[in-house]
């Protein structure tokens, strides 16, 4: 199966299962090619045949876009390595869960969680510890007896119930000899921490502009983190609201940028902006908004940014 039909067979998934999506990021470099929100879950997803092309780079980038969007990073892929990804198993890479479209369509669409994931040594099990206990305490057997039944030893059963996860093959021994379900649900829905004070000045390899037109940003009370794989140049924030902003001298590419830009933005529920050059009007590309930089550096703080945003996108009803 080829990436772009694995992309489209994710998208229908999300589309039955209700979520809003953007367009395709068909622009590079690209950390992401679609973004989705359905209620308060918003997902970033890349589609990979191979997992194991997921670079550190990129995934750093999906994280910390993720982290800013408030939503989750995800990469659907068929392969690691020479082997098929299994259903229903979350394989991590670089913290970042990858599955299969069957799990992922499991998940989203059916509300069936993984219930397995892959580590060095196999797939594993999250044990419910407190309900393994409570059931085997309740049925009056005792550590001995139910290690012995599993060929494992008394402390590997005490582990499982102070939390110790357990291979498939010990998951299911347990859940025979108990009858009961004793596998937790895998949350896909993962969050990561806050990006730290140190990465809104990531401008080592910014070009002039780009450092003109950001540090213009930040004056006017913005908070800019940079990107370098997503098809915005930023992603600036006040305390109550975030922009995408774009940063080029004006061109063919600024306005295919801007159309994805603004798709995105509406997902997101976000503004979007292109800090241009060498043009001689503002304009709109759907709902971004193409911002000469010498207007932009006329203005006093981001409300009156986020003001001129509001008019300019009601004047033209959002349209091109």
């Amino acid at each position: 199966m080829t990436r772009e039909t694995l992309l489209d067979q994710a998208i229908r998934i999300l589309q039955k299962a209700e979520f809003i999506i953007s367009e395709k990021c068909d622009i590079r470099p690209r950390s992401f090619d679609v973004g989705a929100r359905r209620g308060k879950t918003f997902l970033l997803i890349k589609v990979l045949s191979n997992i194991e092309g997921l670079g550190e780079d990129t995934s750093r980038e999906m994280r910390r876009l993720a982290v800013l969007f408030n939503g989750t990073p995800i990469v659907i892929g068929e392969h690691t390595n020479d082997h098929p990804l299994e259903g229903g198993a979350v394989y991590l890479r670089y913290g970042i869960p990858c599955v299969n479209i069957e799990t992922f369509k499991d998940n989203f669409l059916e509300e069936v969680p993984p219930l397995v994931y892959a580590a060095p040594g196999g797939l594993y099990v999250e044990i419910d510890g407190d309900t393994l206990k409570a059931v085997r305490e309740s049925k009056n057997i005792s550590l001995g007896e139910l290690a012995k039944h599993l060929a494992v030893s008394r402390r590997a059963i005490s582990k499982y119930e102070n939390g110790m996860n357990a291979t498939i093959d010990i998951a299911l021994k347990l859940e025979a000899v108990l009858d009961t379900p004793l596998a937790r649900p895998i949350n896909m829905l993962v969050r990561f921490e806050k990006p730290g004070e140190e990465e809104k000045d990531d401008m080592a390899n910014a070009t002039d502009l780009e450092k003109e037109a950001l540090g213009t940003m930040k004056d006017i009370g913005f908070d800019v983190f940079r990107t370098a794989k997503a098809p915005f140049n930023a992603l600036s924030r006040d305390d109550d609201n975030k922009v995408l902003t774009g940063v080029s001298d004006y061109s063919e590419a600024v306005i295919k940028r801007a159309r994805f830009m603004s798709s995105l933005a509406d997902v997101a529920d976000t503004y979007s902006v292109f800090i241009v050059k060498k043009m001689s009007k503002s304009r709109n590309i759907g709902n971004t908004v193409l911002v000469r930089h010498e207007d932009l550096k006329a203005l006093d703080d981001s409300d009156d940014l986020l003001t001129m945003l509001l008019k300019k996108h009601a004047k033209t009803g959002g349209n091109n």
